[in-house]
């Protein structure tokens, strides 16, 4: 998501994604997959194809990304929805993980694909800075 929210509206080819972020190109496959179902990313059609976002950076939460892959955050068993536990009414661990759930996602909410775009900028501004720097000196 983050090489293809870097090109902005450009697009980007899957095999530059697979060798900026140094993962194989199957596995890189299936995760375009579950971004493209998950309607977060589209084919660019045109000369230059590809990939890009279905919306703005700034519009997709780090939560929506973790979504493409998993259906929520159950940092233990019993918070999935898939069990029920008699008890779940009147456990005070699970009162805490709970909220400590709530936490996490909210924390993944909180933060966008463009909060991750400009720290990505900025890094790779201090890179190009210190490697000015190295070959000046």
């Amino acid at each position: 998501m983050l090489e293809i929210a870097l090109q902005k509206d450009q697009g980007i080819f899957q095999k530059e994604i697979s060798e900026k972020q140094k993962i194989s190109f199957k596995y890189l496959d299936q995760i375009i997959a579950s971004l493209k179902a998950a309607k977060l990313i589209t084919n660019v059609k045109g000369k230059k194809s590809g990939y890009i976002l279905t919306r703005k950076a700034e519009e997709i939460t780090l939560y929506d990304i973790y979504r493409a892959f998993e259906p929520d955050i159950s940092i233990v068993d019993c918070l999935s929805e898939s069990i029920h536990c008699p008890d779940e009414n009147l456990c005070a661990p699970r009162d805490f993980w709970l909220g400590l759930n709530t936490q996490i996602i909210e924390y993944l909410t909180r933060y966008t694909l463009k909060d991750l775009v400009e720290k990505q900028l900025a890094y790779n501004s201090q890179t190009r800075n210190g490697l000015q720097q190295e070959e000046g000196g």
